[in-house]
């Protein structure tokens, strides 16, 4: 018998603290809550971890954007327009 591995992570439950009203109104409308904190988590997890990209690299890009405006690009010679 083959091995059957799911592709998606592992679920984990938690506890989350949320307004009421907005908790109702949620349920009321069918709204599966944990799909979309799943993709809100998800959405400010990548915005967070690009932040953090751009802080770590902010020298390095500044340095490659002066050493281009210097020097220009090493394809310039080759360009057609």
């Amino acid at each position: 018998m083959r091995n059957v591995r799911s592709t998606q992570p592992a679920k984990k439950a938690t506890n989350l603290s949320l307004n009421s009203e907005l908790l109702a109104e949620a349920k009321r409308l069918n709204i599966n809550l944990s799909a979309t904190m799943e993709k809100a988590l998800a959405r400010e997890v990548k915005a967070k971890l690009r932040d953090e990209w751009i802080n770590q690299n902010t020298e390095a890009v500044e340095s490659c954007n002066k050493f281009t405006e210097e020097h220009g690009l090493f394809s310039d010679s080759y360009r057609k327009f």
